[in-house]
């Protein structure tokens, strides 16, 4: 039943969605059919929808890495700016070099950037005691600002100081930095791919692996782990590291593989992940905290936000509903993750029970002597 209670999160987040629909005088059928609509209606929205699911089994999986050493990243938002713009500067340091070699040198930078954004509070947690939660979210502020000044001054594309717009943008990256498309005639890029590779390779990681051991270890019970020689500092370096690799990860691919194949921002943070660091923790508790369950959850939230876009066409309902909608997905998975703590702490406790009930019942009625005399031997003689 345990399994059930994430499908039952989305389920009671769209009947409340469906209520505000009724209160804002919109047909919750025909929103709903606009939702799913949009996210499965065609070759190009089913690519819309992988696409929007990219970064969040990117953030998802890294996030699953620092929750199994017990570690919180909340800075996935940072991680995947750092990511961009560590991959968008090599880029255009090296616009004339072969796809071949640009474009993984490129995601490389982008994993480079990430982990060294990821390393910094892992660090802080390790050595200095740091609350991981505070520093993350502190350096997501750091990178949204750091973006903006990039953006607006020593990387903003030439054109834009020419005409006077200064829009907050890069000049386009080489076409060597282009992601292949997989489907003609839709947006569908190798980033999917390359997710779905790092999923698998992070599961084979943590649970084939004796460093992926260690770090599930520590996670589990860090004093016990110190007791049998395990580096929990250095575990949770690593495993906070790993977890920005994969955000900036996310981040490279969100600019090699944009429409406009250049890196973009409203001067908010949201303005160029579209909160695919936020979303992605969702991701991952809706997955089991596991790098294989997360790919189908993030492929259904990817769905519920590209057809939460088509309901807001069809319904003219405001934006904000869109929004509250995706907040109440949250709240509900959020939840229960909490009940099915619950739930199994309950199972292991009643199987607890039955076991020493068992365990009486199997012993006779008369119990044996401790210890039966030897044969030919009489109690209370000594044979000296």
């Amino acid at each position: 039943m345990g399994t059930l209670f994430p499908v039952a999160a989305v389920l009671a987040a769209l009947v409340v969605g469906a209520v505000m629909l009724l209160l804002l005088g919109a047909s919750p059928g025909e929103g709903f059919a606009a939702m799913i609509d949009g996210a499965f209606g065609g070759p190009r929205e089913l690519a819309d929808t992988v696409n929007k699911a990219v970064p969040l089994l990117l953030v998802g999986v890294g996030i699953t890495i620092a929750f199994r050493a017990n570690v919180i990243n909340i800075g996935g938002e940072g991680q995947i700016v750092l990511g961009a713009l560590t991959a968008t500067a090599l880029a255009l340091a090296l616009p004339d070099w072969p796809a071949v070699v640009l474009l993984p040198l490129g995601l490389a930078a982008g994993l480079v950037g990430g982990a060294v954004w990821g390393a910094v509070p892992g660090a802080l947690k390790a050595y200095f005691g740091v609350n991981e939660i505070l520093s993350t979210i502190m350096l997501n502020i750091v990178a949204v600002q750091g973006m903006n000044y990039l953006l607006r001054g020593p990387m903003i594309d030439p054109a834009e100081i020419e005409s006077g717009s200064r829009i907050p943008q890069t000049m386009r990256l080489p076409p060597a930095t282009d992601l292949p498309v997989l489907v003609p005639d839709t947006r569908l890029n190798l980033g999917a791919v390359i997710a779905v590779v790092a999923a698998v390779v992070v599961y084979v990681f943590l649970w084939r692996t004796t460093y992926g051991y260690r770090i599930r270890a520590v996670g589990l019970n860090p004093f016990a782990s110190r007791y049998a020689g395990i580096d929990v500092k250095r575990s949770t370096v690593v495993a906070l590291t790993l977890s920005g690799a994969l955000c900036g990860l996310a981040g490279a691919i969100l600019v090699f593989g944009s429409e406009s194949h250049r890196m973009v921002t409203d001067g908010s943070t949201t303005g160029f992940t579209g909160s695919a660091g936020f979303n992605g923790i969702v991701a991952a508790l809706f997955g089991g905290l596991h790098p294989i369950g997360t790919i189908p959850a993030s492929f259904l939230f990817g769905a519920l936000l590209v057809g939460a876009n088509r309901l807001q066409r069809v319904t003219q309902v405001p934006s904000a509903l869109v929004i509250a909608l995706n907040g109440l997905v949250v709240v509900f998975v959020v939840s229960s993750a909490i009940w099915k703590r619950r739930l199994e702490q309950r199972a292991q406790l009643e199987a607890v029970q039955t076991g020493d009930q068992a365990a009486q019942t199997s012993l006779p009625g008369d119990v044996a002597p401790a210890a039966a005399d030897p044969p030919g031997r009489d109690s209370g003689t000594d044979d000296g």
